[in-house]
């Protein structure tokens, strides 16, 4: 007697269900490791109108080469002695001008914090995270100062103030309160952090 029909047939409808079911559990439960970023004010699109003259005793210049190392102001040091001294190179007011600043007072060095700009060059083999370190060392320096400065003015650090007012949580009046103190200590120092173009070992 002949059979009826082919060999059974596999019911493949329920595969699309568990497909969909495997790729939520892996978009779920697979973590996405995210690069560290730097938070930068971009410089505006057009030039100014009138040409800023710079002092070069204004200028501290810190130069990252492709080993690492770091060269401040013409000078070889280690990473641990960079923001002590950008710290007394913001810190200096070698003009008079700045009755809050404790430095030296160095005719040859920064005339006062608002003058004062730190240009940081890399090479483009320097290692990114020598780049990052370097980075926060120098951003440290104007925290510090600034920490200094909210603790004779307002009793708290500048950091603890700036992320109470950068947190969205904050109450609006408590924000704005804080906006007028953030933005007196940073006038104070102001982060002039310039990156000069890189450049290419031969």
């Amino acid at each position: 007697m002949p059979r009826r029909g082919g060999p059974p047939e596999v019911n493949a409808g329920s595969m699309a269900d568990i497909a969909f079911l495997l790729l939520i559990f892996f978009l779920v439960t697979t973590t996405i490791e995210t690069d560290a970023g730097l938070d930068r004010m971009l410089p505006p699109l057009e030039p100014p109108d009138t040409d800023v003259i710079i002092k070069q005793k204004n200028i501290f210049t810190v130069n990252i080469n492709k080993n690492g190392q770091l060269l401040v102001e013409e000078e070889l040091i280690d990473l641990k002695s960079l923001r002590a001294k950008a710290i007394a190179f913001l810190d200096n007011g070698g003009d008079g001008s700045c009755s809050f600043c404790k430095g030296r007072r160095d005719a040859s060095s920064s005339d006062n914090p608002g003058k004062a700009i730190i240009s940081l060059k890399n090479d483009r083999e320097t290692k990114y995270g020598t780049y990052i370190t370097v980075q926060n060392e120098l951003v440290g320096a104007y925290n510090d100062l600034r920490n200094r400065e909210a603790q004779r003015l307002y009793g708290r650090d500048f950091t603890e103030m700036e992320a109470e007012f950068l947190n969205p949580e904050t109450p609006s009046r408590i924000r704005d309160d804080l906006e007028e103190k953030v933005k007196r200590v940073q006038g104070l120092y102001p982060q002039k952090l310039s990156e000069a173009e890189t450049s290419t070992s031969n």
